[in-house]
């Protein structure tokens, strides 16, 4: 109901001319007033303090639909927040809430928190830091832009004075539900140029039939369609289970495996789609330009292998397919 209700209001609101607008500053309010009316962003919030309580597998498919639609916004972030803030005494305040998974002190007793998603633009953060939960005011941070182009992220530097207390002891959480957050999104955002790449390939016509008929475009698309699969399964992954906060070793595993398929995911797309593939206009580039920084966001496929290979690697007698199967939050259903 939740994931239908929010599909048509992202098909209705959230277009690739939305997209772009809210890249150049405008337009963000409309769509989270709406989300936040609607009651969406508590939908991780228990019953009993007036939220949907929602798990995350049933979570899934919603952060699946904000990756599949680009979404401009910290919709999921927010909704994570939430859970994350479970045994605060307090509400979150107002306004946009995104996460930052790692964060360290400076010199001068400040705090940075670096490549924060949707640092340009939330209100608020909720901030790992050594494991210590911190909720940190974004206007008083100096924001510094990444350099892409149309580019969310920023690098956020709060003064010391603006660094308050921890809010809980649970931070290490942040950094799990943002990376399984990224890999839900990585597989939507897939899924979603995998049809536009099919489209576009029964479409153009080249020596007199679709190019997708050539014996060579559908081996890549075959591979493509392999790799986006492999992602959504991987994400899937980190929201199995009971849990009120994904799994350390299945957000690793759903982490590593979208991440690993971006590269190959996006450079198949944009050599199907030629020389349009790498123009502005076309709406391709609000995806994958997404899906390379998403695959760096809270650590790549470089990162989350390491984790996932040394948990492997703790088990001695254990093989690569009784592991993956023992991990999961499937085993114990």
């Amino acid at each position: 109901m939740f994931t239908e209700a929010i599909e048509k209001i992202l098909t209705d609101l959230c277009t690739p001319a939305w997209v772009r607008a809210v890249e150049n500053g405008e337009g963000a309010s409309e769509l989270w007033r709406v989300l936040e009316e609607g009651g969406f962003l508590e939908l991780l919030t228990p019953e009993v303090a007036d939220g949907a309580g929602l798990s995350l597998d049933a979570l899934f498919p919603i952060v699946l639909a904000f990756g599949r639609h680009a979404l401009p916004v910290p919709a999921a972030q927010s909704m994570a927040a939430r859970a994350l803030l479970r045994d605060c005494p307090y509400r979150l305040p107002a306004g946009m809430v995104t996460l930052a998974g790692t964060a360290w002190r400076q010199a001068d007793g400040g705090l940075c928190a670096p490549r924060v998603t949707y640092g340009s633009l939330a209100d608020f953060a909720l901030v790992n830091l050594g494991g210590e939960l911190l909720l940190l005011d974004c206007s008083q941070a100096r924001r510094q832009s990444d350099g892409v182009h149309a580019s969310q992220y920023a690098t956020l530097n709060w003064p010391g004075e603006a660094v308050g207390a921890a809010v809980g002891n649970n931070g290490e959480e942040v950094r799990l539900f943002s990376a399984a957050i990224h890999a839900a999104t990585m597989a939507g955002a897939m899924e979603r140029v995998l049809d536009m790449t099919l489209e576009y390939c029964n479409d153009r016509v080249q020596f007199g039939k679709a190019i997708g008929k050539f014996q060579a475009v559908q081996h890549q698309l075959s591979v493509m369609a392999e790799q986006v699969a492999a992602a959504r399964i991987a994400a899937e992954l980190a929201f199995a289970g009971t849990a009120q906060v994904p799994g350390p070793i299945p957000t690793a595993m759903a982490k590593a495996r979208t991440s690993m398929a971006v590269p190959q995911v996006t450079a198949t797309a944009h050599a199907l789609f030629g020389a349009i593939g790498v123009t502005e206009e076309l709406d391709l580039q609000l995806f994958t330009r997404r899906l390379h920084q998403w695959r760096l966001s809270e650590g790549s496929e470089a990162y989350w292998n390491v984790v996932v290979g040394k948990a492997l690697l703790a088990r001695p007698n254990v093989n690569a397919s009784e592991f993956a199967r023992h991990v999961t939050p499937f085993h114990s259903a």
